[in-house]
């Protein structure tokens, strides 16, 4: 690897002239500077960013660790946080936990030693040693689709209560009484909100809340869905609507009784939540809790990049914005129930 000073050597100059060449080129020189770069373009140096932000005490990177890559949700998060890193000139490192504590503690590890501006995280240990550990290197973070535990740092959430009631609101609505919900590992604060939401909903109508039957899965994915799928074709009574904590259950869910014959929405209705872009393009389009991902993970870096900024850490205020979500309502829950 070309160094700087393979650069100072052939130009016949010192570290410190490449060095202001690259940095303040105003104070070479013209004649010096462009010998100076010539050289740069003939032995292809780079410079090291690492080292320079080493020197500088800042990095320009922000670390974004979710829970699940293979959910369309977490792409856009990832994407509304790229886009308000780029218009401040940083970068992101983008991590996948796959849900797995270990993997999650690897790669907060890896966030400390690279010296990472500030972290966004969405937590896959439940118990808070992670993020307890990770404090101690004092980089910030800020908790996405999460509720941060203390007032030691930003979250941006969503109101997984409100959208369990409007999801099941919706269903009672159009006249369901035996409504099951699918959801993923119950540690889950998400899966448990939506299942209190719910269960509100029923409350709500004056109906008694074992009218709500519970199926948890382990994953919140297609194949977990097409599993729980399996699930409802052998109760007995079977549900006339299903309320899914995902829109990955529930298209395997749709893929399941789809293939056995069961109807959608005619034998029975089906709701997700997260609104990803494949629900209005399922064989029968799914209705839906909206969540308004790219503005999450934009608030999110928005947060991280005050509280790391130059001119505006020493005012930044920690901060838990709760989005709001939103029922879509399409095709898979609009027909009432038989008998």
């Amino acid at each position: 690897m070309v160094g700087i000073k393979d650069v100072a050597r052939q130009a016949g100059v010192s570290v410190g002239t490449v060095s202001n060449v690259i940095n303040h080129p105003q104070m070479v020189a013209e004649d010096t500077r462009d010998r100076v770069l010539a050289v740069i373009e003939r032995l292809g140096y780079v410079r090291s960013e690492t080292a320079r932000q080493l020197r500088a005490g800042r990095s320009r990177i922000i670390a974004l660790l979710v829970l699940d890559m293979a959910n369309p949700f977490f792409v856009d998060v990832a994407s509304g946080a790229e886009r308000a890193a780029r218009e401040t000139g940083l970068g992101v490192m983008l991590c996948n936990s796959a849900q797995n504590p270990r993997d999650e503690a690897d790669y907060l590890s890896l966030f400390s030693e690279q010296r990472v501006r500030g972290v966004l995280v969405t937590p896959a240990d439940t118990t808070g040693a992670n993020l307890e550990n990770f404090r101690r290197h004092g980089i910030p973070f800020v908790f996405v689709d999460r509720v941060v535990p203390s007032a030691e740092g930003c979250s941006v959430s969503v109101d997984d209560i409100t959208g369990g009631a409007l999801a099941v609101r919706h269903l009672l609505e159009c006249g369901h009484r035996r409504v099951t919900y699918i959801s993923g590992p119950m540690h889950l604060a998400q899966c448990q909100d939506r299942r209190t939401g719910a269960l509100r909903a029923l409350e709500e109508a004056g109906l008694p809340v074992d009218r709500l039957t519970h199926v948890e899965a382990e994953r919140l994915d297609v194949a977990a869905g097409r599993d729980a799928g399996a699930r409802l074709l052998g109760m007995s009574p079977r549900p006339t609507a299903v309320f899914c904590a995902n829109d990955l259950l529930a298209l395997g869910v749709l893929q399941t009784l789809y293939g056995a014959g069961v109807r959608i929405p005619e034998d029975m209705a089906l709701v997700g939540y997260d609104d990803i872009e494949f629900a209005s393009a399922a064989a029968v389009p799914l209705t839906s809790v909206r969540q308004p991902a790219f503005r999450m993970g934009r608030t999110a870096a928005e947060l991280l990049i005050a509280e790391t900024g130059e001119t505006t850490a020493a005012t930044h205020h920690h901060e838990r914005i709760v989005l709001q979500p939103e029922l879509v309502v399409r095709e898979s829950s609009l027909a009432r129930p038989r008998g």
